[in-house]
């Protein structure tokens, strides 16, 4: 008896060892980050967890309590099948939820503006406020079917798959896409944060622990979405600047038109240095004009907040080869005071012939 009680013992912990045994492959960084502000939204998460606790705990033992005292079998459980109501229980079913969500949705009002991603970072983290004089470290961040691309426009370089930063430095994010929705994230460092085409969106973030982190694309975008993966140092200021270094010494000119190569579709992208970047060219790439071809969103929506041009002033379409031979169609020219003569002469001249 005594063996058969002590196998049954062995096999029931070693079934429940084989049942944590998947846990051992997760990667706790979400819980456990090297920046504040991830640090910040960690500590969210478990105060939001122990409050919803406080409700699903006692529910679940209640539960099983009332289950065993009120089964069938046990002729000592008190029988009332005429019970309906009790002010009391009434009280404490609704009454404790409403004040966890009151509690939750404080929480989340608080933190909703404390951890928004557009304002700048009052502290390094919970013991050290931002040195006074420190400006932020910028970082353009742009995502390529299926690459990221790093500006520092600061330093004049670029890198591609590679991302690097001081420590105890705050950085602020400008992010966008150049096709289609992504998602920037570096767990260790912040949440995640969407990349658009034709928008900008922006993170403010600080990395506290020097280490090389994984950062990736978090929103899926197509074939090579599973391989958009880079990584992020933190560094030393020291080995930050040996690290800018390094990128001017190895690297060559990201001018617009490498970056119109570059921006074509392709997986499992080698991390690239860029010694110097083009002037203007992450505006360009927000404003969806780099080629120079087609206007640059900003002055087409400085022309509509204008009053507009009119769908007579647009004097033909064009239409620029992409991938897989697709064409993108756009606005080739704007009829203006100089041309606009010429213009209304070609157009008299095509719709006689016609």
């Amino acid at each position: 008896m005594y063996l058969k009680a002590s196998l049954k013992t062995s096999l029931a912990r070693l079934g429940l060892l084989s049942l944590a045994l998947p846990l051992t492959a997760c990667n706790m960084v979400v819980m456990k980050p090297s920046g504040d502000i991830a640090n910040q939204q960690a500590q969210l998460i478990v105060a939001s967890t122990l409050l919803m606790m406080l409700i699903i705990v006692p529910v679940i033992i209640l539960t099983l309590t009332f289950a065993w005292r009120y089964r069938a079998s046990n002729k000592e459980a008190t029988y009332s099948p005429e019970w309906d109501h009790s002010t009391r229980l009434e009280l404490i079913i609704w009454g404790a939820p409403l004040l966890i969500i009151i509690a939750l949705g404080a929480m989340t009002w608080i933190s909703t503006h404390k951890l928004d991603p557009y304002r700048p970072l009052e502290r390094l983290d919970a013991q050290r406020p931002i040195p006074a004089g420190v400006q932020p470290l910028v970082v353009e961040v742009v995502a390529l079917d299926w690459k990221w691309l790093f500006l520092y426009p600061e330093q004049g370089i670029a890198t591609v798959n590679e991302l690097a930063a001081p420590v105890d430095r705050p950085i602020l994010f400008k992010i966008t896409s150049s096709t289609v929705m992504n998602a920037f994230y570096v767990p260790a460092m912040s949440g995640m944060i969407y990349a658009m085409p034709g928008m900008q969106s922006q993170l403010n973030a600080v990395i506290n622990k020097p280490g090389v982190y994984d950062g990736f694309s978090a929103n899926f975008s197509g074939d090579g979405f599973s391989h958009m993966r880079f990584k992020f140092h933190g560094l030393s200021n020291d080995e930050f600047s040996a690290w800018v270094d390094r990128n001017k010494a190895d690297g060559v000119e990201l001018n617009r038109e490498l970056y119109q190569t570059l921006e074509k579709p392709s997986e499992k992208e080698p991390v690239r240095r860029f010694a110097s970047v083009a002037p203007g060219l992450f505006d360009a790439i927000v404003n969806r004009c780099v080629d120079g071809s087609k206007m640059c969103m900003g002055q087409m929506m400085a022309i509509d907040a204008a009053g507009g041009g009119g769908k007579g002033a647009i004097n033909g379409l064009a239409s620029k080869p992409w991938s897989n031979d697709q064409k993108r169609i756009f606005v080739a020219a704007l009829c203006t005071p100089d041309n606009a003569g010429q213009y209304a002469a070609q157009w008299s001249s095509t719709r006689s012939q016609n």
